[in-house]
């Protein structure tokens, strides 16, 4: 047993039972395994792009909004705290929370929906299986590897969902969507901290853009049960630290009731070790009945009104539009797309035909943050836009080099 697996449940995950890596290395010195994933994922472009990837609000729309570095970081603060609860492997959760949005594209879920347009006749574009291309192939950082080559068990918590069809090209990854098994339990927790962080984030954020009437977010009952206590014994503090105070509360009550739920399940299971977790008929780690209702309901309301609020789908409309174009041109010619992503689209038509070139074009979309999407859109599209091939003096320093690192 290594220093890392010390005091864990005898159904965690351990260092020195990990599956392993694609590509053997030597063990670390002072480092466990799961501590190295979640140091190269901190240290990954991938991960830096995330602080200009938006959640609901667009980047530029202000300052004060999550993007989704900072959800991921929330992500991982929540899974944490439950995992150190259930003596769980903290830093496999952790790793596994802030690499799971590294596929994400720009401009949220409208961004991906764009794209799975855009790529259906190929098989389409899910963010999760796009994460795990950046993890294993498109991360170019080692000279030993392509990729990060994260452990067997960070890469399974970041593959959430798959189809049979994608499962069956991913070997020993796959397998459980096909035997319908389950992950590890630290995989298991990311997931739901994950529907956690976004769901009470979003609501914090759509009071603060006026895109939620706090008269109709008290109807809900996990917000208004809440919101009501923390009114009464506090009548005096201004509504927006009532609203936060509510918000706190609310993560606290539906982490604490996971716990005792999860508690429950594993006694009742009385595994033995991580395979009896994998081989259990559904996942261990849930809510209760009641907060589970109570937690679709808020989710039921975000959708209703804030994500399909007019402002965010006017948005919406514009990142399906701006995605969609980029997608247009560089199919049409790939030599539009920096030197390096156009090398990448010939040599992968040359292996895949047209397949090659949309899994090359694709890559380079979904990489883009928010800004540098809207700013390409800007650079091939309007006709006043200066493509600085000359003058490039006379433009802003900081517009020059963002090609770089598309």
């Amino acid at each position: 047993m290594t220093a890392a697996d010390t005091g864990l449940a005898v159904y965690a995950a351990r260092d020195a039972t990990s599956r392993g890596r694609v590509y053997d290395e030597p063990s670390h010195g002072y480092r466990g395994e799961y501590q190295r994933d979640r140091d190269r994922i901190l240290h990954s472009t991938a991960f830096r792009r995330l602080v200009y990837k938006t959640q609901v609000f667009v980047n530029h729309e202000g300052d004060m909004y999550r993007t989704r570095l900072t959800h991921s970081l929330e992500v991982a603060q929540i899974a944490r705290t439950i995992a150190r609860a259930l003596n769980l492997n903290e830093a496999l959760v952790e790793a596994i929370c802030l690499a799971h949005d590294l596929g994400h594209t720009p401009f949220g879920h409208a961004g991906q929906d764009a794209l799975h347009d855009c790529t259906r006749e190929y098989g389409g574009f899910e963010h999760n299986l796009q994460s795990l291309r950046v993890v294993d192939r498109l991360e170019q950082r080692y000279a030993d590897f392509p990729g990060l080559n994260l452990t067997f068990e960070t890469r399974e918590g970041i593959l959430k969902h798959c189809s049979a069809t994608n499962a069956r090209k991913l070997g020993e990854l796959g397998e459980r969507f096909i035997e319908r098994s389950q992950p590890g339990l630290e995989a298991q927790i990311a997931n739901l901290a994950d529907a956690i962080a976004y769901n009470h984030h979003d609501v914090d954020d759509g009071l603060r853009a006026g895109l939620l009437d706090l008269d109709e977010l008290v109807e809900v009952a996990l917000f208004g049960g809440l919101f009501a206590d923390v009114g009464a014994r506090y009548p005096a503090a201004p509504l927006k630290r009532q609203v936060s105070e509510t918000v706190r509360r609310m993560i606290d009550t539906v982490v604490t009731d996971l716990l005792q739920t999860t508690r429950d399940n594993l006694a009742r299971l009385q595994a033995s070790d991580i395979d009896d977790i994998r081989a259990a008929g559904q996942p261990l780690v849930s809510f209760s009945h009641e907060i589970e209702r109570q937690h679709a309901e808020l989710k039921k309301f975000l959708h209703g009104k804030l994500y399909r609020h007019h402002r965010v789908l006017r948005m919406t409309r514009k990142a399906r539009r701006v995605v969609t174009e980029l997608f247009e041109v560089y199919i049409e010619d790939a030599r539009l797309m920096p030197p390096e992503h156009a090398e990448k689209s010939r040599r992968y038509s040359e292996e895949s035909g047209r397949e090659g070139a949309v899994r090359a074009i694709t890559d380079y979309i979904a990489g883009m943050t928010d800004r540098f999407a809207i700013s390409e859109h800007r650079r091939l599209f309007d006709p006043l836009e200066s493509p600085c091939i000359l003058g490039c003096r006379r433009r802003k320093w900081s517009r020059m080099p963002r090609r770089l690192y598309a």
